[in-house]
């Protein structure tokens, strides 16, 4: 399956939707299906600050427990606060639903276009 061309990739397996100066972040098809069963999710408050390539929260599933690290810099505009309650958005529609965090854009950090990020995945594999 090929990831959404529209969106930038994190070899870490976070995505970003960049709109403007806002960008959604999430965690990508690849990672939601390898960490399968979510059980925990732990995100930041709106209005914490955040750096490309630094951890923002955790993930845990029952087979491990993943820092979720952020593709981009800038301050937390929204959080997707019903994802909690809600794990399974992220594994069943991690480009919509299951977004994680809006975040006010400064910098991004190393991004990777979708045909980069798929090679990533086929290559690791």
């Amino acid at each position: 399956m090929s990831s959404p061309a529209d969106l930038k990739f994190t070899s870490s397996h976070e995505w970003a939707r960049i709109e403007g100066d806002v960008a959604t972040i999430g965690i990508t098809a690849h990672a939601a299906e390898s960490l399968s069963d979510l059980v925990f999710l732990e995100l930041p408050e709106v209005g914490d600050s955040v750096t490309a390539g630094e951890t923002f929260g955790e993930i845990e599933s029952v087979k491990a427990v993943s820092d979720l690290k952020s593709p981009i810099s800038g301050e937390i505009a929204e959080v997707n606060a019903s994802l909690p309650d809600n794990l399974s958005n992220v594994n069943n529609d991690p480009y919509g639903e299951g977004w994680m965090l809006k975040i006010k854009l400064t910098g991004t950090g190393d991004l990777l276009d979708a045909a980069a990020y798929d090679k990533l995945v086929a290559d690791a594999s």
